[in-house]
């Protein structure tokens, strides 16, 4: 801290050096090319003592631009303010400038006050007209911030309802998976119920977490699946096919659960025969690669599919947290089935890092 007050100080320092030296030169120039008398130490002296006098009067000149801001409420009572005080600086000015001339420079006669008087008020309506500068763009850059911070807040709020539209909606249909089994099977209800219990408690440790590792989702949505098995028996095969290197990459919280979900109610449910789910993860260039198909009937119209809670979610979160950078592609497979593909920037996250990663995920 003590560093950086002499820096500040010594650059402050240095610039009325530059300001007296500028000035010092131009006095100098005039004078020797008119033909008069050049006394270069003189000239030196008196321009230097001129602007370091100024730079002693500044702090105060500052403090009352900032104390009577040239604003709309208060123009009136600051323009007088700021008059008033010109006028007594610019006496200030010349009388200090006449000690320094007679007392150190040992020059008999002084300046007169009208000499000086419109240069000093001028310099010191500038040193007033930059504070009001500095505050007007400081207010603007702080009015940047809080519109800044207000954007990744409304972000957020989206973001987190997006996702909480999933948490009910999958947890009536896990009840009503339960209800039917009760009399049918009352220990696959039991199994379901405690299966139920272990993935609730899973998604209360992540609450408020946008973003984590692609082990951490695929291990909800194994929890998931053990579910989705006591319910379908033997009628449901799942495949996972993830690329080791993927696994610590960066993926929205819940992003597979309600693809995998949509996959097994229109490929699976609705059929008596077995049917398979595959999800595969792989790493293209600078990209995560996620897809989730099934072997189902697919799909009549892309736009008719597009309707779907799950699909309609995942493809609004995803235009949150990447914006353009991403890609959610949704088409019959050529060898039957529906198919779903996502793509977002592939960005490794360390799964220790999840609990300190708040909603609002682009990082």
């Amino acid at each position: 801290m003590l560093q950086q007050r002499w820096l500040r100080w010594t650059l402050v320092f240095a610039g009325w050096t530059c300001a007296g030296l500028f000035f010092a030169s131009q006095t100098y120039l005039a004078y020797k090319y008119s033909g008069g008398p050049a006394h270069l130490a003189i000239v030196l002296k008196l321009n230097l003592a001129n602007w370091y006098l100024w730079g002693l009067l500044a702090p105060g000149i500052i403090w009352l631009g900032r104390r009577f801001p040239l604003e709309r409420e208060h123009w009136t009572r600051s323009a007088v303010v700021h008059l008033t005080a010109g006028v007594g600086v610019t006496f200030l000015k010349w009388w200090l400038d006449n000690l320094f001339r007679h007392y150190v420079l040992g020059l008999p006669k002084g300046m007169s006050l009208a000499y000086v008087f419109h240069g000093n008020l001028l310099t010191y309506s500038i040193l007033v007209a930059a504070t009001q500068g500095y505050l007007y763009y400081h207010r603007y850059r702080q009015g940047e911030l809080r519109s800044a911070q207000l954007s990744a807040q409304l972000a957020q709020a989206q973001l987190q309802a997006l996702r909480m539209q999933l948490h009910p909606h999958f947890l009536f249909n896990t009840l009503n998976s339960i209800a039917a089994l009760i009399h049918k099977d009352p220990d696959a209800a039991d199994r379901m119920t405690a299966q139920l219990s272990d993935l609730l408690r899973l998604t209360l440790d992540n609450i408020g977490v946008q973003e984590v590792p692609l082990a951490e989702e695929l291990e909800f949505l194994e929890r998931y699946l053990e579910i989705e098995r006591t319910r379908f028996s033997d009628r449901l095969a799942v495949r996972i096919e993830v690329a080791p290197e993927t696994l610590d990459a960066s993926t929205p919280y819940l992003i597979l659960q309600p693809l995998v979900e949509n996959a097994i109610r229109h490929g699976i449910a609705a059929r008596a025969t077995p049917g398979c789910v595959i999800v595969r993860a792989a790493r293209n260039g600078g990209m995560l690669v996620l897809e989730v198909k099934d072997d189902g009937p697919g799909i009549q119209s892309v736009a008719s599919s597009n309707n779907g809670l799950g699909i309609s979610s995942t493809r609004e979160r995803l235009e949150k947290l990447y914006g353009d950078a991403h890609i959610f592609e949704l088409s019959n497979a050529a060898e039957g089935g529906l198919a779903v593909k996502l793509a977002f920037p592939f960005r490794l996250m360390p799964r220790q890092a999840t609990t300190s990663n708040q909603e609002g995920g682009r990082g």
